[in-house]
Formats: C-alpha cells, sequence, structure tokens
C-alpha cells in the first residue's frame, strides 16, 4: 500500500473516531478508539512507541513516545486542545527527524468539525 492509500485509511479512521465520540475527550480516549478503528481495517497499529534521543552518539536515557505508528509508516501525533499552534507542528516534525520517519499526522480531536485546515494536518520530513 503506498503512502497515499495508507493516509487516506487513516484519516478516513480519524473522521469516524470524530464522529462517533466527537470533541472535548483525554487524547488517550481518542488513541484507543484510533486502534480500535485500525484492528478493524487491518492496518498494523501500535500505540506509544519509545523513541529515544541520541545526541551526537550518545543514547541519553530518556525519551519520547510516539502516539500511534502506522504500518511502520506513519507516526499519528493526537491531540485534544483548544487551539493548535506552531510548536505542536514543530514537535511531530522533530519527533520524525529523530525516527526516520517520513510523514505524520497531527489531529486535534477537540474541533466541532475539521474544516478548518488546523485541525488536521499532514507534516512531511
Amino acid at each position: 500500500m503506498d503512502l497515499n492509500e495508507l493516509t487516506y485509511k487513516i484519516r478516513g479512521a480519524i473522521y469516524t473516531v470524530h464522529n462517533e465520540l466527537g470533541p472535548g475527550l483525554l487524547e488517550s480516549v481518542y488513541e484507543a478508539a484510533l486502534l480500535y478503528e485500525f484492528r478493524q481495517m487491518d492496518l498494523p497499529a501500535k500505540n506509544q512507541v519509545g523513541l529515544p534521543v541520541v545526541y551526537k552518539g550518545e543514547n541519553l536515557e530518556l525519551g519520547f513516545r510516539l502516539d500511534i505508528l502506522v504500518n511502520n509508516q506513519v507516526v499519528i501525533e493526537i491531540k485534544s486542545v483548544e487551539t493548535m499552534h506552531d510548536v505542536h507542528k514543530k514537535q511531530l516534525l522533530t519527533y520524525l527527524k529523530l525516527s526516520g520517519y517520513k510523514l505524520g499526522i497531527l489531529v486535534n480531536f477537540n474541533v466541532s468539525t475539521f474544516v478548518d485546515k488546523e485541525s488536521l494536518i499532514r507534516i512531511i520530513n
């Protein structure tokens, strides 16, 4: 499956979850619901994937966690915030750089609809 087809399916799952649950819940609820949708679609997905930080060849013994990794290709960063800020985009871009993955989707579920282009953003490394 190519990346365009994969991201089309991911966006479909995101819309399904949002239509079913609506805005205002915790990020962990949306994460669990998305994982359910991906299982229903037979898309392999893992959540809370560890992302080590290596600085000048040294593992810093700390790290971050990717919310969801789909098909070992696409990182999904879930937010449930009043307003998206540039720092959210930069966070996902940094995760992509650290992990080596090329594509990420930043989604803010705390909106009434996804008509605002700032609520569902595709980010390429």
